[in-house]
């Protein structure tokens, strides 16, 4: 019988994922942040290779830049500009 009222209650409003979009803004992309931060210290911090972790410390600055992106909505403004340079 419960199940029965679940699906009444769903099926009376929209399904919304801004809970769980928040939630992940909120918990999984920092701790997914702390992980690469760990294992750019233990992979490159232990063995001297500094270059190589500033290369793969760039990467990471790029990919949270796309990141910041997508989350704040202004990519279609960054396309909307890039287009526009070539464009006129």
């Amino acid at each position: 019988m419960t199940m029965m009222t679940l699906v009444q209650h769903l099926a009376q409003g929209e399904i919304k994922t801004r809970g769980v979009q928040q939630w992940m803004l909120d918990n999984v992309i920092p701790l997914v942040l702390l992980a690469v931060a760990l294992l750019l210290l233990w992979l490159g911090g232990g063995k001297g290779d500094n270059a190589g972790v500033m290369r793969r410390l760039a990467g990471v600055v790029i990919a949270l830049a796309i990141i910041g992106l997508a989350v704040s909505g202004l990519g279609v403004n960054v396309g909307e500009w890039i287009a526009g340079l070539f464009t006129g």
